[in-house]
């Protein structure tokens, strides 16, 4: 058995998922977001973001960890703080050597819904029937748990 930590990283909310994956079988074990106050200085919020992973990684003890790999968009501003909260959120399980796996948007989405271009509602209602109809708090956690989903199907393709 395997307990996957899924992270959707993002400076105004991030997501987390853990999953457990014994053999074919997934189970859910929790979702939640870290959601910090755009008016707080930008130490203050991935402080948050830190110290609220780390509660997450003590509480429920993965053992692997995923991460969405981050795309650049044409804000400068906008990915300068995603990659601080993204190196914010990859530091968590290096702290705890947890090992990190990263994966890309369309392997995500290949993973749960069989295309890489499949929209965020069908990824949203896969997430949900793998995990025996599981409705995650929010989108972020949603996303954070396909990407722990998509771990565990591609670590076990690596073992076969």
């Amino acid at each position: 058995m395997v307990r996957i930590l899924g992270l959707d990283p993002s400076l105004s909310s991030t997501g987390w998922g853990v999953i457990e994956q014994e053999g074919c079988r997934l189970k859910y074990i929790a979702d939640g977001f870290i959601k910090t106050d755009p008016k707080k200085p930008i130490e203050e919020r991935l402080s948050l973001l830190y110290h609220t992973l780390c509660d997450v990684v003590e509480t429920y003890k993965p053992t692997e960890a995923s991460i969405e790999v981050i795309f650049l968009n044409d804000n400068p501003k906008s990915t300068i703080k995603l990659s601080e909260a993204r190196g914010v959120v990859v530091l968590v399980p290096g702290v705890y050597h947890i090992p990190l796996c990263e994966y890309e948007p369309s392997k995500v989405k290949k993973a749960l819904v069989g295309t890489g271009s499949a929209l965020k509602t069908q990824v949203e209602t896969m997430v949900s029937v793998l995990l025996s109809g599981v409705k995650p708090k929010n989108n972020d956690s949603s996303d954070a748990l396909a990407i722990a989903i998509t771990h565990a199907h591609y670590r076990t393709a690596k073992r076969v």
